[in-house]
């Protein structure tokens, strides 16, 4: 499968590799901003009320007035989450259930401690898809069959391809009672860091659109409307780059 958008995300990953390494004190700007921005935006998908700027307070460690514990506790945990997820683009290894475990039990601590690293066991259904998530029994199955998947195929895909192809095809099994979407966005990203690309954060605005796409590829077998939203979020990932090396995207240049 072919997407013309994969040309110009491939330009622009050349242009950015020529500023590699990047100045150190340009990297922890970008990284700061990055899991303050990641962070809301992905809790915010779930329907966080926390704002942009009450969530980069409340990974301050400062109390948000009127908003819930749960709140607080997603915006830490997924910075926890991301911070786990760093440790493991400096050691590169396949995709493990371990990994995935404990993503997702960082995802749902202090929260949900009694589901949070642990497979379904019951059956779900996720409100507005026309999907409906497999029977709990066959979840153990699927996963492996997942993480067999990444290993073995996905390599051979555009890294953009397949951290899409991650991302959904972990979501429509929904392992997890809880905490799928947040899980699958950071193995996502996982896949983009790992090969060198920003992490790309699918932004609250496009909600909508990222789910009837998801839909799309769940329950009619139509993956390119994802892949092509994922395209986009991608392209737009090198803007903070660019805009602190003073550059402008190479497809804007004439």
């Amino acid at each position: 499968m072919k997407f013309h958008s994969f040309e110009e995300i491939d330009r622009l990953k050349a242009t950015l590799d020529e500023y590699r390494p990047l100045d150190s004190a340009i990297v922890q700007n970008l990284h700061e901003e990055l899991v303050v921005r990641w962070t809301y935006h992905s809790n915010a998908i779930e329907g966080n009320t926390l704002s942009l700027r009450e969530t980069q307070v409340a990974l301050e460690g400062i109390t948000v007035g009127g908003k819930l514990l749960r709140e607080h506790l997603e915006a830490v945990n997924h910075r926890d989450a991301i911070l786990f997820m760093d440790d493991l683009v400096k050691k590169p290894g396949p995709l493990t259930e371990w990994t995935i475990k404990s993503i997702h039990q960082l995802i749902l601590k202090g929260i949900d401690d009694n589901h949070a690293g642990c497979y379904r066991t019951i059956n779900v259904r996720i409100v507005g898809a026309a999907h409906l998530p497999p029977d709990s029994v066959l979840v153990p199955e699927l996963m492996e069959h997942f993480i067999q998947w990444v290993g073995d195929v996905a390599p051979s895909l555009h890294p953009v391809e397949r951290a899409a192809r991650v991302h959904s095809d972990f979501v429509k099994i929904h392992p997890f009672v809880d905490g799928n979407g947040r899980t699958s966005r950071l193995l996502m990203n996982l896949e983009l860091l790992k090969a060198g690309y920003p992490a790309a954060v699918l932004p609250v605005e496009k909600r909508l659109a990222y789910y009837e796409a998801l839909d799309a590829d769940h329950a009619h077998g139509n993956p390119e409307r994802f892949i092509e939203l994922i395209a986009e979020v991608v392209k737009e990932s090198f803007d903070p780059y660019f805009h602190a090396l003073g550059l402008r995207r190479p497809s804007q240049c004439r």
